[in-house]
């Protein structure tokens, strides 16, 4: 395309004026060139009437969808303490690798949310700090999903948590709700990086920390306040991360380019179902609908709802066709329980393989009192006359999978393990991992438990680093957080912007990337 070299200023304010009128960042300029249009006489030019042609071309990398709406590392120089957490992750460059793909199916949902709201790209790598973009993780503290949501705060953003459905995990409702409390925190500190510093450590103590400086003529910006070592070094562990992500060349990391369209699309299937079955009817695994569903803690949606399913966009109206040529009562498996003389609730659970509060949902039950002779409607995973598996099965079929070619690896479970992390630790299936062992996915992993993993591919001299959030309990210390976990006490102040005369409080949070 050949660009015009010379352009009359009035024309260009002009123009870039008339598009002033839209927002910049909705249309993920890439470039704006410049043409001429063929005029019929030069006089027509001389008059100062020169006729241009804006062509704006859209972003084709979400990545440099972020790059472009950086603010608050845009221009800047590092300051020593980002500085050190930027050499701390360039220790550690296989994480960076593993967190930049986890992001891969997330990140143009969240980049298209900030662009919206006119938010700073810079918090679209928030989950990195949070929770390494891994949607199904819970923390020490009981802080679940890709925004970390404690239950409390979930719930005053929307965020609905019961035995069937965890909202904090699910993609599209935790990432409106973290956007919504961040909008929420800058209108209270009209600054950022209180923002997230008071995301982080909550806004009373954020506040508390101004108004001490405020009291003392101190400045209040949150490079000055006085705040927990946690708070003080997750701002600069964001500013970090941004700051590789833009200067990506300069530090050699590859970023490889995510597609600047959508991903997913939501569903409303109406009725509860079998998520295997769903999985099927999309033409995709159980495990990459998981992948987009994180809030289901069963193989189905919820009884009374919602149903919405996210769905990969390619595969989305495959789905809703064969959605629409299957019966409701196909939908899911019942089975009948008739209530023997001594049976509790949680005896029939434990024989289904669900949870109490599962039956009371199903069966409409306000308390865990039953009578014999009574029948319960009991959920199954296994659809009606589909020929797949259900969760059952796969434990008891476990032997027959074990790779034939496969070596076999003993993982001894620690604090913050969930089956979804160590299948794809591994680079093996989600049910194949709970097969191999005897359970199904949603059983729970036990502290110090040892699993059998069948590994495919080799795992040998390569470190394999599982990040966790722990929290400080009474009567800790660095050398015994050390012990339990493998690793060295400079490493624990490095990871977590601690100084030898740091005092840890119970509470407290620390980050720790332990080779399992």
């Amino acid at each position: 395309m050949k660009y015009l070299k010379v352009l009359k200023k009035s024309a260009i304010i002009c123009i870039l004026g008339m598009l002033g009128a839209c927002s910049f960042t909705s249309l993920n300029i890439k470039t704006i060139s410049v043409e001429p249009i063929k005029y019929q006489s030069p006089q027509e030019e001389d008059k100062g009437n020169t006729l241009v042609t804006i062509k704006i071309e859209p972003e084709t990398d979400v990545w440099q969808r972020v790059r472009s709406g950086f603010v608050m590392t845009s221009g800047k120089s590092l300051n020593k303490s980002t500085q050190k957490q930027v050499n701390r992750l360039l220790k550690n460059r296989q994480y960076l690798d593993i967190v930049t793909e986890r992001a891969r199916p997330y990140l143009h949902y969240i980049v298209s949310e900030l662009d919206k709201r006119n938010m700073p790209m810079e918090i679209a790598l928030l989950p990195v700090v949070e929770s390494g973009f891994k949607p199904h993780v819970y923390s020490n503290s009981g802080a679940a999903g890709l925004w970390q949501f404690m239950p409390a705060t979930g719930k005053m953003f929307g965020l609905e948590q019961n035995g069937w459905y965890d909202g904090r995990r699910n993609i599209v409702a935790s990432t409106d709700a973290a956007l919504d409390y961040l909008q929420k925190l800058h209108g209270y500190f009209g600054d950022w990086q209180l923002a997230l510093a008071a995301y982080n450590a909550g806004e009373g103590r954020v506040g508390r920390a101004i108004e001490k400086n405020k009291k003392a003529g101190k400045p209040t910006d949150f490079w000055s306040l006085g705040l927990p070592a946690e708070t003080t070094a997750y701002v600069p562990k964001l500013l970090a991360i941004s700051h590789l992500v833009s200067q990506a060349n300069h530090y050699g990391l590859i970023l490889r380019p995510i597609e600047n369209k959508p991903v997913f699309t939501v569903v409303d299937v109406g009725s509860q179902i079998d998520l295997a079955l769903a999985a099927k009817l999309a033409g995709i695994t159980s495990d990459e609908l998981y992948q987009f569903n994180p809030g289901y803690n069963y193989f189905a949606t919820q009884p009374d709802g919602p149903h919405e399913l996210v769905i990969p966009v390619e595969k989305s109206e495959n789905f809703k066709r064969n959605l629409a040529a299957l019966p409701i009562k196909n939908r899911m498996q019942w089975q009948r329980h008739k209530i023997k003389k001594g049976e509790s609730l949680g005896v029939i659970a434990m024989q289904y393989k669900t949870t109490v509060s599962a039956l009371q949902q199903t069966n409409k039950l306000s308390s865990s009192n039953i009578r014999t002779g009574r029948h319960l409607m009991i959920p199954m995973s296994e659809p009606r006359g589909v020929n797949y598996k259900g969760q059952d099965q796969f434990a008891m079929d476990g032997e027959e999978e074990k790779p034939k070619k496969g070596k076999k690896i003993i993982h001894l479970v620690i604090e913050g393990d969930t089956w979804w992390d160590l299948a794809r630790t591994y680079d093996v299936g989600l049910s194949q991992l709970a097969a191999w062992n005897g359970k199904v996915p949603k059983d729970t992993l036990r502290l110090g438990e040892k699993l059998e993993v069948w590994a495919t591919r080799s795992h040998s001299g390569t470190s394999i680093t599982k990040t966790v959030n722990y929290e400080i309990k009474r009567g800790d210390s660095l050398w015994r957080i050390s012990q339990r976990f493998k690793v060295s006490i400079a490493q624990l102040r490095e990871w977590n912007g601690l100084s030898i005369r740091s005092l840890l409080k119970p509470g407290q949070k620390l980050t720790l990337y332990v080779d399992v």
